[in-house]
């Protein structure tokens, strides 16, 4: 027996050996390390509290700008892409479904990079469905409130099966909030009775896929609306209702802790 050929033999089995070892250590590292870092994308829909009226620079001030920017620093989460499709004054009769404004909250949806990531729609509406008069369709009641809203949802889940909807509570306003429309205490109160809806509407979905978002803020915002909530003169004097920096920058990790409960580390 020619023992210098088979260690030979031997040496290059084990090289190989090596070398396969190597390959599927690398291999399985590089999907360890996808399943760590996440893609998320995320529309924002909402009114004027999403948009970011009345601050200087709504792009990186306005709660979706914040809340994104506090997903990208948590654990799990290397990449977060959003677009905000907040219009100040609209209702969810603005966002139903066959209208140029839902359309365009779909189209941004479609606009995000083609990198496999988590979709998700988070929906903070509610404020001018509340009024008593002024935006489309408003005073908008609480049985049709759930009516809209289960429609907007539906149709994001239809066009997007792998999407994650998170729903927020609306945010408080001042009982004397009266400028272009018309809120007062019966905006309040009608604002108030949409939560029920909203969490039954949640609650109604067992998918995995529609979540309650946040719903902290309101009561936070009421406590702290003078410091929180810009002054603004209305028909019944200063008025409370739109955040300031630093109330839109306190909405926005509201909004991103909501999030990030849903995708996290999942």
């Amino acid at each position: 027996m020619n023992c210098t050929v088979d260690g030979n033999y031997l040496n290059s089995k084990m090289k190989i050996t090596l070398r396969l070892s190597l390959s599927l250590l690398l291999f399985f590292s590089y999907f360890s390390l996808l399943a760590q870092k996440r893609v998320v994308k995320v529309v924002y829909i909402g009114d004027s509290i999403t948009f970011g009226a009345w601050l200087d620079s709504p792009a990186i001030q306005a709660p979706p700008a914040i809340a994104s920017a506090y997903l990208k620093k948590q654990k799990g989460i290397d990449v977060v892409e959003f677009s905000n499709q907040g219009h100040s004054g609209y209702t969810t009769v603005d966002f139903l479904p066959g209208g140029d404004t839902f359309n365009a909250a779909e189209k941004a949806a479609n606009s995000f990079s083609a990198k496999p990531g988590i979709l998700i729609f988070s929906i903070m509406l509610g404020t001018n469905d509340s009024a008593v008069k002024g935006p489309n369709g408003s005073p908008v009641s609480p049985e049709d409130y759930y009516k809209n809203m289960k429609s907007i949802v539906d149709k994001l889940l239809s066009d997007f099966p792998q999407c994650k909807v998170v729903i927020n509570l609306p945010l408080w306003y001042s009982p004397n909030t009266y400028n272009g429309a018309q809120y007062l205490q019966e905006g309040l109160d009608r604002l108030q009775s949409y939560f029920t809806p909203i969490k039954t509407l949640v609650n109604s979905y067992q998918n995995h896929q529609v979540f309650l978002g946040d719903s902290a803020a309101f009561g936070y915002f009421k406590n702290n609306y003078l410091t929180k909530l810009r002054p603004e003169d209305g028909h019944q004097g200063t008025f409370y209702l739109h955040p300031t920096k630093d109330g839109a920058a306190d909405l926005g990790v509201f909004w991103g802790k909501a999030i990030y409960g849903v995708v996290g580390e999942r």
